[in-house]
């Protein structure tokens, strides 16, 4: 039993059934003894909805997005190498991969096509969709590969138009700092909650392993009563 095999298990679920089951594998853990586990798996989050799609194509169409994503890393070196006629066919093929995973996806949307998008342009969300554990949409706010033609020279931005990007840069730098903050902030209060009430839980079973300890003596006391009893009203009876 380990996080990766649990993971794999909770993310190929429907959305419905996430929260029964997470709860479920963590309780498993920690019975079998596997604390930090246990608090790993409870920590996991549910997926949603797009994300839950995006899950279903790596597990339903595993083939068709291996394909999508080997033409991202195709589409990645042609950037690299500034080879716009490649970066022109691969762009032009991703965007028929891409819409045809879309329409496959259970349920499809803006969110499922930027995850996709995503995918074949960073190896690291690549690697996030290959996996098919995905709570969130992913999304791509950098450069995007796309032709160059190398017969124009690259254009100097002018000053107006570069501190417009530097002011698009930090905004968009201070908006993922805030939203990294919110969740860290709310993993840590979901976290804190979960380890109380697993403390209650835990006080309330030795609550009440104790009073089945007293259950059973009282049990093993009224046996012996009920049998002295009958001897008892045998002898009265001669």
């Amino acid at each position: 039993m380990d996080l990766d095999e649990i993971a794999d298990r909770l993310y190929g679920l429907d959305v419905s059934d996430f929260i029964a089951a997470r709860e479920a594998e963590a309780r498993a853990a920690k019975q079998a003894g596997l604390g930090d586990l246990a608090r790993q798996v409870a920590a996991l989050r549910k997926p949603t909805v797009a994300a839950w799609a995006v899950n279903q194509l790596s597990r339903r169409h595993a083939d068709e997005l291996a394909e999508l994503l080997d033409l991202g890393e195709e589409l990645r070196a042609a950037w690299a190498a500034q080879d716009a006629e490649a970066l022109a066919e691969l762009t032009a093929r991703r965007t028929r991969l891409s819409q045809r995973l879309v329409r496959l996806a259970p349920s499809s949307g803006a969110e499922v096509e930027q995850t996709l998008d995503a995918a074949t342009v960073d190896a690291d969300a690549a690697d996030q969709v290959r996996q098919g554990r995905l709570a969130r949409p992913l999304s791509y706010s950098g450069f995007a590969p796309a032709p160059v033609p190398r017969s124009r020279p690259a254009r100097k931005p002018s000053e107006e138009e570069a501190r417009a990007r530097a002011d698009r840069e930090a905004k968009e730098q201070a908006e993922a700092t805030a939203a990294y903050e919110e969740w860290r902030e709310a993993l840590a209060q979901a976290v804190q909650e979960r380890d109380e009430r697993a403390v209650k839980v835990a006080t309330l079973e030795k609550k009440l392993a104790k009073a089945r300890k007293k259950l059973a003596e009282a049990d093993q006391r009224a046996e012996v009563a009920r049998r002295e009893e009958a001897h008892a009203r045998a002898r009265l009876k001669r």
